[in-house]
């Protein structure tokens, strides 16, 4: 049984319809990938899976729950850490305050202990800042804070939405990996990106969503030789 399953998702901003039919699977310990232009759904649908965005018609399930109807805390609390896009860290909070919101549902302290240790085993740059201000540092230690911030809610699956946007190629390969590690621990990941070419070389499978609607999925190998994937989106 897949740990999360999008069936036959709806959704609209307003009268504008924004999702059509969506209908998507992840695996527990699977990197899978949702690519396509801007505007095509992608952020749409993580919203939808979190809880900020209600669909009209079809079901999010979730650990073989029904979470659709799901405020967000809630979600959250569920086990799904949404790593929104533009890193929306809390900029005039330090790193160890930001990282101290991210476990806002954890009251043991000994786990939030645990889990700042576990974020900073990942991004020990994080810990030489612990003290600074999140909006005084670089694109990409925001975007490293934003998703230990993720990590700290001990989440079963991270929506990640474009981590590599903005950041030097440096940082896109250092984040990457970062994705890959976690992962191999037994992460599972449903990440969201417009660089199509990292994404489905680290991906296992990939899904490519067009105006609101899925119209390819495969094994990421198998997209990355599509000529269709590579005319619109490895180019």
């Amino acid at each position: 049984m897949a740990l999360l399953q999008l069936e036959n998702i709806q959704a609209y901003y307003g009268a504008i319809y924004a999702l059509k039919n969506i209908s998507i699977e992840v695996n527990e310990g699977e990197i899978v990938t949702l690519i396509g232009s801007n505007g095509a759904g992608k952020t749409t649908t993580l919203k939808t899976i979190s809880g900020q965005l209600k669909p009209r018609e079809g079901k999010v399930i979730f650990n073989g729950e029904d979470i659709t109807k799901h405020p967000a805390h809630i979600t959250a609390q569920k086990g799904i850490a949404h790593v929104p896009e533009g890193r929306r860290i809390f900029p005039k909070l330090t790193v160890e305050e930001n990282l101290e919101m991210g476990a806002f549902s954890i009251q043991d302290k000994k786990v939030i202990k645990e889990g700042m240790e576990r974020a900073f085993h990942y991004f020990p740059r994080l810990k030489e800042r612990i003290h600074q201000k999140g909006g005084t540092m670089s694109g990409g230690e925001q975007q490293m804070l934003a998703i230990a911030r993720g990590l700290m809610s001990r989440p079963k699956i991270l929506l990640l939405d474009e981590p590599s946007m903005g950041l030097a190629p440096v940082l896109v390969e250092q984040i990457f990996h970062i994705i890959q590690e976690l992962n191999k621990e037994g992460m599972t990941i449903l990440l969201v990106e417009q660089n199509a070419n990292q994404a489905l070389h680290i991906a296992h499978r990939g899904y490519v969503i067009q105006t609101g609607e899925i119209i390819l999925k495969d094994s990421a190998a198998n997209l990355l030789k599509n000529e269709q994937v590579k005319e619109a989106y490895l180019a």
